[in-house]
Formats: structure tokens, C-alpha cells, sequence
């Protein structure tokens, strides 16, 4: 819009660039009025900076309620793994670190099934369940897994080492390494019903941060070094 070669810009412009100008006309502050966007009546130039102010402040109540939330959440995890970590440091025989890793990682998080396989381990623990033989394309997949793999069931041969297999909607599958640098040992299977509990876009940093824990506490299970 223009009025006699000056537009809205212009308009705006001073404005900003003149604090002064509602000082010396302070009387345009009340009688200027703008329509309500929340019904028919018409409000002053006063009240509607109010309504904005408003709005933005409950913008930024709800911007804080989210980020208390979030770090509610964050604090109940770092607990969760805290207990989980402790129970497998506790652990006496090395033998028994596969199930305990399983069934307290299963309780601690809420998930439904979950189950492992080792390979390459020292003789003794050979007879083992959670060391059973596997297909070697599950090895090559295990081994090609630079992070955990999250999404729907696709007939993964590993999801048949859960209890129940066909009610498992989404899995996460987790390579298990005694480090970064080291071969993969072994696959953690979590597995849900909910088609959305692990989703192809979901973060996997907290996943990944298991198997290196899973990872470093079950590298007691490997022979040991020549």
C-alpha cells in the first residue's frame, strides 16, 4: 500500500528506528485499534501488544514444560543404565553375564523380548544356549553393522531367538564389539509388538551406547590373547 508516494515500509521503518514517537504521542497508543483475531471486536493498539505478549509467554511455558519433560526422561535413563552397568559389573562368573545382560536390560527399559548370540568364544563357554550355532549371513550382517539397525521386522533370522517371534512388529538389532577397532562377537535382539517402538528414523546413540557396554562386559567371554 502507498499514500502519496510513502508505503508501509516506510512507515514501519521510522517507527522502528523512532522509540520516541509513542512517547510524544502517547494518546495514539489507546486510540488506534486493530481487529481481535480472536472474535469480531476491535481492541487498542495497547491491548493487542498484550494479547502478543501473552501468547509468546505461553509459547515459552510450554517450551520449558518440554524441556523439563526431556530432562526428566534423560535423568530416568541415566538411572536405568546406571543399574543396568552395576548389575553386569557385579556379576562373579562370566558364564552368567549373557543372561543377566539380557534380563536386566529387559526390565530396566520396558522391552518385551530381547535375546543374544556370541560367537568366537573361548572353548569352555561352547555349549552354552546364547552360544549356539548361527548362519553365517547372520555373521556378515553383524559384522557390516556400523550402528544398530532399527525398524520392522523383516524376517530377520535373529528375530527367531526371541520367545515369540511372530508377534514381533519392530526390532533393534545391536553388534556387540569389546571395542571400536575390534571384529563383532556377537547380536543383541530387542524386539516389540508396537510397529513403532524401533523405527527406521529413529536416534540410535543410546542403542549404540549399549552394545559398547554389552560389548565391554561380555569380552570376558573371549579367549584370551596369544
Amino acid at each position: 500500500m502507498t499514500i502519496q508516494g510513502i508505503t508501509e515500509t516506510d512507515i514501519a521503518n521510522y517507527l522502528a528506528n523512532t522509540p520516541g514517537f509513542f512517547e510524544r504521542h502517547a494518546e495514539l497508543l489507546a486510540s488506534v485499534e486493530l481487529a481481535n483475531p480472536h472474535g469480531q471486536r476491535a481492541v487498542s493498539l495497547q491491548q493487542r501488544q498484550m494479547e502478543m505478549l501473552r501468547e509468546r509467554i505461553r509459547g515459552l511455558e510450554r517450551r520449558i514444560m518440554d524441556m523439563i519433560r526431556h530432562g526428566q526422561e534423560n535423568a530416568g535413563l541415566a538411572d536405568r543404565l546406571h543399574h543396568w552397568t552395576r548389575c553386569l559389573m557385579l556379576v562373579d562368573e562370566p558364564a552368567d553375564l549373557p543372561d543377566v545382560l539380557v534380563d536386566d536390560l529387559r526390565e530396566q527399559f520396558q522391552i518385551p523380548q530381547a535375546a543374544i548370540r556370541l560367537w568366537d568364544l573361548a572353548p569352555e563357554h561352547a555349549e552354552r544356549p546364547w552360544a549356539a550355532d548361527i548362519a553365517d549371513e547372520v555373521r556378515s550382517f553383524a559384522a557390516g553393522l556400523t550402528q544398530p539397525y532399527c525398524g520392522a521386522n523383516a524376517a530377520f533370522e535373529a528375530v527367531h531367538w526371541l520367545p515369540d517371534a511372530a508377534s514381533i512388529a519392530s526390532l533393534a538389532l545391536i553388534p556387540i564389539r569389546p571395542d571400536a577397532a575390534s571384529p563383532v562377537y556377537g547380536l543383541l535382539v530387542l524386539g516389540s509388538p508396537d510397529p513403532t517402538r524401533y523405527s527406521a528414523d529413529m536416534g540410535t546413540d543410546f542403542l549404540t551406547r549399549i552394545g559398547e557396554l554389552a560389548g565391554a562386559a561380555l569380552s570376558r567371554l573371549l579367549p584370551e590373547p596369544v
